[in-house]
């Protein structure tokens, strides 16, 4: 019997306490990670005291290894001659499903800020919760659902305040007094002419983007004002003082509407201070240039896009998408071949998608085949994690907290996932 064909293979890490000499190893071409794990168990031992072993994933060129080192380098048509350079990363645990929260209609929108959940429904409600599970407040006012939620500040044990955008065309800006348990609507903005679906928070606050089904981006101020006049007063009558028994709710209206899109705006996400990129059903991705008031440029797409998420730690964007991939893109590029990659693994429409916020490689999707995935940029190939227990589509995802990975769908639940990030920061 032929002997197994082996390969001459480098580790290296940049997890210091891991490190393996620097010495080429003979590894059998049809080892896979299960192997290498075991590999550099038995190197480190000495150096590591653990009974346990650790579990390792493994890149090649910047590259998840998911196949066996021979499929690997025959895929990128790499010789087995040549010194494969392996760089070893301690692997993920899976995240741990840990609560369901209920309610009365589908769950559309969902953001968590600190030790609260924010989330809202079908029902027209939306819903504060403790990072615990436990139902704090549940906030009636819009006339239809609710189909975004996003948090402006949240100071736990003070005063916060939170947006919902809803399928009345109506976006509501509220105030929370989290010592008084007392959820004030300050402003009613309105402007748009259908269904809210999407809501962006600048960095630092003041002001925030809106996108609707009437094709509309449009940017109004953040900012909570209890003396604002409503703009249907006339100007030459002076402002009626009434005394009512509750906060009046001011209507607001756009400080800035941008057109272009020919179809319905599905996400907004800040690239910086005046730049804004939507996503749509037009099968675009455009970004925006909110201090000219102009669209800068368009990133064209081959199916609608549902959601669109951007992350500050690497400038890319990924984006959600009708024919069931994930897609990873650079902004910044000008030579056309901005799609980075694609993942391919949902069988469903990609509704939503969020990046970690503090790993810059890794982001969740939530899909109409009722699953969240837990993605790492450099495994295109896989995802790292299914996360299962949703019975209906999922209509939304949020990682807005490093360990918390939150599901919203059509089955009427939240669920949370617990996720330790064992590279964090440093990765």
């Amino acid at each position: 019997m032929e002997d197994t064909p082996h390969a001459q293979v480098k580790f290296f890490t940049k997890q210091s306490k891991y490190s393996v000499p620097d010495t080429p190893f003979s590894v059998p071409v049809t080892v896979n990670t299960g192997d290498l794990s075991s590999l550099i168990n038995g190197l480190i031992k000495e150096n590591v005291d653990k009974d346990v072993d650790i579990d390792f994933d493994f890149l090649i060129d910047g590259e998840f290894l998911r196949v066996s080192l021979e499929k690997h380098l025959e895929q990128k048509e790499v010789s087995t001659e040549t010194v494969a350079e392996l760089e070893y990363v301690e692997r993920h645990p899976a995240p741990r499903p840990e609560d369901s929260l209920d309610h009365d209609d589908w769950v559309s929108c969902v953001h968590a800020a600190n030790n609260c959940i924010l989330s809202g429904s079908y029902d027209n409600t939306l819903h504060l919760w403790s990072a615990k599970g436990d139902a704090l407040l549940t906030i009636p006012g819009h006339t239809q659902p609710v189909k975004c939620v996003k948090w402006i500040q949240h100071d736990p044990g003070k005063s916060s305040s939170f947006l919902s955008g809803s399928h009345d065309q109506t976006v509501l800006l509220w105030q929370w007094d989290e010592g008084k348990r007392e959820v004030d609507c300050v402003h009613c903005c309105r402007g748009h002419a259908a269904s809210v679906d999407c809501i962006a928070v600048n960095q630092s606050g003041d002001k925030f983007c809106s996108g609707s089904w009437d094709k509309m981006l449009k940017m109004w101020s953040a900012v909570i004002d209890r003396t604002e006049e409503s703009p249907s007063d006339d100007e030459d009558k002076p402002a009626k003082k009434k005394k009512t028994s509750g906060p009046k709710v001011q209507t607001r209206v756009p400080i800035l509407t941008l057109s272009g899109h020919t179809e319905a705006v599905s996400g907004v996400t800040w690239l910086g201070d005046q730049e804004v990129c939507t996503a749509s059903w037009d099968h675009t991705l455009r970004l925006w240039d909110l201090e000219k008031a102009e669209q800068k440029s368009t990133m064209q797409g081959n199916k609608v896009f549902l959601s669109v998420s951007y992350s500050p730690a690497n400038g890319l964007l990924v984006t959600g998408s009708a024919d069931r991939h994930v897609r990873l893109w650079d902004p910044r590029c000008s030579d056309g071949s901005i799609v980075k990659s694609t993942y391919t693994s949902h069988q469903g429409w990609v509704s939503s998608v969020a990046w970690s916020p503090t790993n810059r490689h890794q982001f969740i999707s939530g899909s109409y085949d009722n699953l969240m995935k837990l993605w790492d940029q450099r495994s295109p190939k896989a995802p790292l994690y299914n996360l299962v227990g949703h019975t209906d589509k999922i209509l939304a995802v949020d990682w807005s907290i490093p360990s918390m990975l939150l599901s919203g769908g059509a089955d009427n639940q939240l669920k949370i996932f617990q996720y330790e990030d064992v590279a964090g920061k440093k990765s």
